[in-house]
């Protein structure tokens, strides 16, 4: 009997592979593992869901059967890998040696955590997945006030679309800006005061030192002194690519799981993708290169060795408070930026010496002018 193609993940990343392979392969057994249920969702919407009013059933898209059956395909939930084992083309799970023709790594990225002293720490939730989502939305039932604890993309996010969903917000982050790695002031200011204007309150600089229970609430008390009243706390203080497994088999892994163009680890029957990879020296933790990377593994899977390539890759962020669009230079590349427009609506362009445009940030009603300014900038990884 063939040795399956297995992939470990089934988040868009272990689906969206899964889907681009049996476009081209009916017939390979194909094994799908997850340590979570299975279901299918999409990651971004975990941060539009209060919003819309959507619990995590309302966000799921398909449950793993279904999926098991569209991908013709075996899907283990709630199962955990215990090793991997390259040398002899198989994995771990307990005491169950599982074969493998081709192993894929799909499974992510976790959430970065602090120690938090006091008494309160039960109530500090990390969102990175369906089943963190509906502990939450169950915990933040008939409550009102909740404190976020970090102003990246996904605490702002996460601000703009519980603010929508009628709680109040306040984020808490050591950084002079939002969205400090990614965005420029200008951008980060029109951002940070279009979500004021929605009652989200900002606290930047100090760090959270102390979060204690306090009746049927909480207390957050910060490094300069204040203390902030809150029910709940989300954390969203950023994401490790997952690697402690790689490494241990043997794997190459640097930030992320180190794999060349082809998405090939430094084992030659071991892929990655998705969060958890480091494609060619780049780890991007967003949806527009997962898809590309999905599709171009599922050519090399079927027998057609294809390279990755990135062209340009905006991010579109889910603050429609400020609606933003981003598109970072490339790494390495320096250049000089120029902001036009006033208040909510912000063109800020990143130019070379030579002028050509490198990056961009576009607030308000300058987002509508990303498909022309994305014709201009050079590929990501060409």
């Amino acid at each position: 009997m063939t040795s399956p193609v297995v992939i470990i993940g089934t988040g868009l990343a272990g689906y969206n592979l899964a889907r681009e392979f049996r476009k081209l392969d009916a017939q390979t057994p194909l094994l799908l593992i997850t340590a979570d249920d299975g279901r299918s969702y999409s990651k971004p919407m975990l941060s539009t869901g209060f919003a819309k009013h959507k619990d995590a059933d309302g966000l799921c898209m398909a449950e793993p059967g279904a999926m098991a059956e569209q991908l013709k395909a075996e899907i283990r939930t709630h199962t955990r890998i215990s090793g991997i084992d390259p040398g002899h083309k198989r994995l771990w799970i307990g005491e169950e040696a599982v074969e493998y023709r081709d192993l894929v790594l799909a499974w992510g990225a976790q959430t970065v955590q602090v120690p938090i002293e006091g008494d309160g720490g039960d109530l500090v939730f990390p969102i990175n997945d369906l089943e963190d989502y509906a502990r939450f939305r169950a915990a933040a039932a008939g409550k009102r006030r909740v404190l976020i604890l970090g102003a990246g993309l996904i605490g702002c996010e996460f601000a703009n679309d519980m603010s929508l969903g009628g709680y109040e917000i306040d984020v808490v982050a050591p950084c002079e800006q939002v969205m400090p790695t990614l965005l420029h002031p200008a951008a980060a200011g029109a951002v940070q005061a279009g979500l004021e204007r929605l009652g989200v309150r900002f606290h930047l600089g100090p760090v959270l030192t102390k979060l204690q229970r306090v009746g049927d609430g909480l207390e957050a008390h910060l490094s300069d002194g204040s203390v902030i009243a809150c029910d709940l706390v989300v954390s969203a203080i950023g994401l490790r690519p997952r690697t402690d497994l790689a490494a241990a088999a043997g794997l190459q892994v640097n930030r992320g799981v180190v794999v060349d163009r082809q998405l090939r680890t430094s084992h030659g029957n071991i892929f990655a993708l998705g969060d958890c990879a480091e494609v060619d020296g780049i780890n991007l933790l967003y949806v527009m290169p997962l898809m590309t990377c999905a599709r171009a593994l599922a050519q090399t899977l079927t027998g057609n060795p294809t390279a990755v390539a990135y062209g340009p890759m905006p991010v579109t962020v889910k603050t429609p408070a400020c609606p933003l669009v981003v598109a970072p230079p490339p790494p390495g590349h320096d250049g000089v930026w120029h902001v036009e427009g006033q208040g909510a609506d912000l063109k800020v362009l990143c130019h070379a010496g030579d002028g050509k445009l490198l990056g961009y940030a576009l607030t308000g009603t300058a987002v509508m002018e990303k498909l022309a300014l994305n014709r201009q900038l050079p590929p990501l990884m060409a």
